[in-house]
């Protein structure tokens, strides 16, 4: 195997923003942001949904209709209900 062509593979916590759990795992992802965790500082990388947030893992669903868009669709079609004939 070639030397000096892989990429750093180190500690690294990964943070889901949804839930704010931290995970410690290792990668070769970089990141400049730091984090403390167990006693240890480690470079963080923030994710928006992990297995402490999504609902396949929690078995919580959460509706996001934060900009009304299942209100705006049912007004648009509300005449369209016609037959087909």
């Amino acid at each position: 195997m070639k030397t000096d062509i892989h990429p750093e593979y180190k500690a690294v916590v990964f943070r889901d923003l949804g839930s704010g759990e931290l995970f410690l795992t290792r990668s070769t992802v970089s990141s400049d942001k730091t984090v403390e965790f167990e006693g240890e500082t480690y470079p963080v990388i923030d994710v928006e949904i992990s297995s402490a947030s999504h609902p396949f893992y929690t078995g919580k669903q959460r509706i996001m209709d934060s900009a009304g868009r299942v209100e705006k669709f049912n007004q648009r079609f509300k005449n369209f209900g016609g037959s087909s004939k």
